[in-house]
């Protein structure tokens, strides 16, 4: 195995990130006025008055990242005698210490969203907001605001409500943990087990979570799984790359986001108040989605149809894992990005094509995305049926704005990892991995090898097509580019 003259570390990888982000007109550091603004905050909001209620008595839980540390959700469960269950969700009042066009405010309103990579994360807001003051730390009083949803047994919302309240964070639980409890694959989390009655929690939250799932299926939700390589290092040397698979607790956090979400859209429409909406539109490149289904021998309709898709898109699931990844990536690219739009009372509904929801307004991460911290300043203004904290026209501009920048954000994090893949095997420059051709274009054929998993050119030998499987030579790598060369054996 040939050895790199000079072996790249993780603090090149954390310097690319910064290039990256400056590229991309994101700001990697925050200002001396946000960081002034922060030396004056040194406890977490306590206010007490009538309209905000004390929750801190339930079972509150949260489920993330192993290494998460900005809590944004908790959650909590509770059968009633009917046999319908009651979901509670807690989000961070983030808004309480983030005001309005403070420089803190002013610093998230540019990135508008944390940005992730390997080497270095460039939270939305200052650590000791997202990850102390204004996270849902286990062992703190926290305010919140709270969306209160009964379902029934078959995952009709019944009734729901949205109040401001105080919450107490139980359990800090992580997904792949509770996610093999859950499968029967490992004990309950120590964390979980330390709680009386937090497993019936856990356990009544995934059979919700699970029918909530079944019925979006049903209404043509579509499910992808994308290819998301995540670096691991050992000190300052990239190791690994391994993916990063859904899970039966990530589950349970996707479908309550998704409820909650369309309980602060609709409650914001019943208030008749413009709200900021996530929307991917029904696909212009239909037709093209048509073709990739032909290709593998099914028929869609003619007019976009969600549930034709979904059913597709299943089948394919089971029939070939191997090569999902890679088409759910190519129906991705042909939906389309989703965008945020501003809706008004009365206006045209466009809903969420890929989650088959008609409303949807991102409000349950505001420590790491900017719309989430703007619909909860709309939703506290509509509790209080105070003057909407937003005109019209701001609110137009925040949604292309905050639709151009987490467009950036995802080129830096795309852009990094592929360094990272680089990183990782400049030293096996010569060796042979097995692998899938990912796609073809603008006279360039990609591969995909499986072990590690990382993407690279490949170069023109013979004649392949996307989804032959090929055996490659690793050619070249570079770091800083984030190139990787194969040519096929």
């Amino acid at each position: 195995m040939r050895q790199p003259l000079h072996p790249h570390q993780k603090e090149e990888l954390a310097d690319l990130a910064v290039t990256a982000m400056h590229e991309r007109g994101l700001a990697p550091t925050f200002s001396r006025e946000a960081l002034a603004q922060l030396t004056d905050m040194d406890e977490a909001s306590h206010e007490d008055n009538t309209s905000v209620a004390d929750l801190t008595g339930l079972l509150w839980c949260s489920i993330d990242n192993d290494d998460s540390r900005d809590l944004d959700q908790l959650s909590v469960s509770q059968v009633l005698p009917d046999g319908a269950v009651r979901i509670l969700v807690a989000i961070a009042d983030v808004d309480t210490l983030v005001t309005k066009d403070s420089p803190i405010d002013h610093h998230a309103q540019i990135n508008t969203t944390s940005v992730y990579t390997s080497a270095r994360i460039f939270p939305m807001l200052p650590e000791k907001l997202s990850t102390d003051l204004t996270s849902l730390n286990p062992g703190v009083a926290r305010l919140a605001l709270v969306t209160d949803m009964v379902f029934a047994p078959d995952g009709t919302l019944l009734r729901s409500h949205i109040q401001r309240a105080r919450v107490h964070n139980k359990a800090q639980l992580a997904y792949d943990a509770v996610s093999a409890w859950l499968t029967g694959d490992g004990p309950l989390p120590e964390a979980a087990d330390r709680v009386p009655g937090m497993d019936a929690q856990l356990r009544t939250q995934d059979s919700v979570a699970q029918q909530l799932r079944a019925r979006r299926h049903e209404q043509g939700a579509l499910e992808f799984q994308t290819f998301q390589p995540k670096a691991v290092f050992d000190g300052d040397q990239v190791v690994d790359i391994v993916q990063q698979p859904q899970n039966r607790a990530h589950q349970i956090i996707e479908e309550f986001m998704v409820a909650t979400n369309g309980v602060a859209a609709r409650f914001l429409a019943g208030k008749r108040r413009a709200s900021l909406r996530r929307v991917v539109r029904s696909p212009e490149r239909w037709a093209r989605i048509m073709q990739v289904a032909a290709e593998h021998g099914v028929a869609l309709p003619t007019e976009p149809d969600s549930a034709a898709l979904e059913q597709f898109l299943a089948t394919e699931r089971r029939c070939d894992p191997l090569r999902f990844p890679d088409l759910s990536l190519t129906i991705v690219k042909l939906m389309g990005r989703g965008e945020y739009v501003v809706e008004t009372p009365g206006g045209a509904k466009l809903g969420h094509f890929g989650l088959a929801v008609r409303d949807y307004a991102h409000s349950t991460a505001p420590n790491r995305r900017y719309p989430d911290l703007i619909t909860s300043r709309l939703l506290k203004a509509a509790l209080a049926d105070a003057k909407t904290p937003y005109s019209p026209t701001e609110l137009t501009f925040l949604a292309n704005h905050c639709t151009q920048q987490e467009d950036a954000a995802n080129k830096v994090e795309r852009q990094m990892r592929k360094s990272e893949a680089a990183m990782l095997l400049e030293a096996r420059v010569g060796e042979h991995f097995d692998g899938i051709v990912t796609g073809q274009a603008k006279g360039n054929t990609w591969v995909r090898i499986f072990a590690p998993p990382a993407e690279g050119r490949l170069l023109p030998h013979g004649t392949v097509e996307v989804g032959d499987k090929v055996r490659v030579k690793l050619l070249s790598t570079h770091v800083e580019r984030g190139y990787i060369d194969f040519e096929q054996m």
